[in-house]
């Protein structure tokens, strides 16, 4: 420990993805006691009245703004958090790095893969760390995933499904907030969940070649807010507008290695709550893995093919990071755990010298598939990413 360098850290944007990372922060060293570099909570800026003061008293923040700029001038800080509305993401992203800062922006990272490419093309020539908010690809369950794939335990992969299906813009009085905006949230639930499931795709199953896609808008007006919004806040009895980005993506894929694939997403899907997930086939077993269920994996292996049996594994401290916060296998790890191994893989590139985890330019890939289906829903045709 008395080897331990502390970094100041500041927090652009603090809705609850800025609470998400300023919590991770605050636990780094609890579980990471050996890390080598503490994160000090210098600055929160958020331009909502109140909420940045408010969030440096709850958290102690040694000082709070309503202007971001304000944590770009500060010489002193050294890394930041970008966790400010999708459109604000390329602006903040290139100026945090232009002024010489290591940057964990939330992803999609801005509206489109150029905005996206901005930003990493401005922090390699900076010199600066990055790591972008993928963190499902941090579940130890997923990684051993990765490792049984890998490995050739379900044999050649033949085909998947993703799915990240969620309710929080089911209710038809959600709040016309930033999200639901094309100039502001960009391409819906493209970026906000199916973002993921391209950077889950990549990572488990390698390069994408083509795709076909279809997009749709579900409830098509919402009611304004009266207001600043946090989270998926509700509006009734206010001026109504249209809903101008997608609900609902579903896609059909074909990947560099032959295998296909499926990957759908949904903001308003009743009945379903962060159901996101992913089931992949190969030509002697199979792996499943729900989000909700976070620490397990139902394995299919063996040589009957047949009327296989499928398996429960309960991941423990030989999967990835999982050792960090439980001594024994199948104590359950949550969503905000996922972030506190993101915020270690961060801090530990910038000590490092080197990416450890997701980067930047792993969002430029996943843009790249976002752009590339809403390109083939315009062409109606099937589409290579990056092409």
């Amino acid at each position: 420990m008395s080897s331990t360098k502390n970094i100041r850290v500041g927090v652009a944007g603090f809705g609850w993805m800025g609470r998400v990372h300023t919590q991770a922060y605050a636990r780094l060293l609890h579980h990471y006691p050996d890390l080598g570099l503490a994160p000090v909570l210098a600055s929160v800026a958020d331009e909502v009245p109140g909420r940045a003061a408010h969030a440096a008293e709850q958290f102690g923040f040694l000082a709070s703004t309503t202007d971001w700029h304000d944590i770009e001038s500060d010489t002193d800080i050294g890394a930041v958090s970008i966790t400010a509305p999708n459109f604000l993401h390329r602006s903040i992203g290139t100026a945090m790095a232009e002024a010489g800062k290591h940057i964990w922006i939330e992803k999609p990272v801005g509206l489109s893969a150029d905005d996206a490419r901005a930003v990493a093309l401005a922090a390699d020539k900076a010199g600066v760390q990055t790591a972008v908010g993928f963190n499902y690809r941090n579940a130890p369950a997923v990684e051993q995933a990765k490792a049984l794939i890998e490995s050739g335990e379900i044999g050649t992969v033949t085909h998947a499904r993703f799915r990240f299906f969620s309710d929080y813009a089911a209710h038809p009085d959600g709040a016309l907030s930033w999200r639901f905006e094309r100039a502001r949230g960009g391409n819906g639930v493209l970026g906000d969940l199916a973002s993921h499931g391209a950077d889950l795709l990549w990572y488990l199953l390698g390069d994408i070649d083509s795709l076909v896609a279809d997009t749709t808008v579900f409830v098509p007006q919402r009611a304004k807010p009266t207001g600043a919004t946090s989270g998926h806040a509700l509006a009734t009895g206010g001026e109504l507008g249209p809903v101008e980005n997608e609900d609902f993506v579903s896609s059909q894929i074909r990947l560099a290695s032959g295998a296909r694939a499926t990957l759908e997403a949904s903001r308003v899907s009743v009945g379903e709550q962060n159901a996101y997930g992913f089931e992949i086939h190969g030509t002697k077993g199979a792996v499943f893995w729900d989000f909700r269920r976070l620490g397990e994996l139902a394995l299919s292996t063996g040589n009957r093919y047949q009327d296989q049996p499928v398996s429960t594994i309960f991941v423990g401290p030989q999967q990835g990071e999982y050792g960090a916060f439980q001594p024994g296998s199948a104590s359950a790890m949550g969503y905000d755990d996922l972030k506190v191994i993101e915020a270690k893989r961060f801090l530990q590139s910038i000590s490092e010298g080197t990416p450890v985890g997701a980067t930047v330019w792993d969002a430029v890939r996943s843009a790249e598939v976002l752009d590339a289906m809403t390109e083939s829903v315009s062409s109606g045709g099937w589409v290579k990413p990056g092409a």
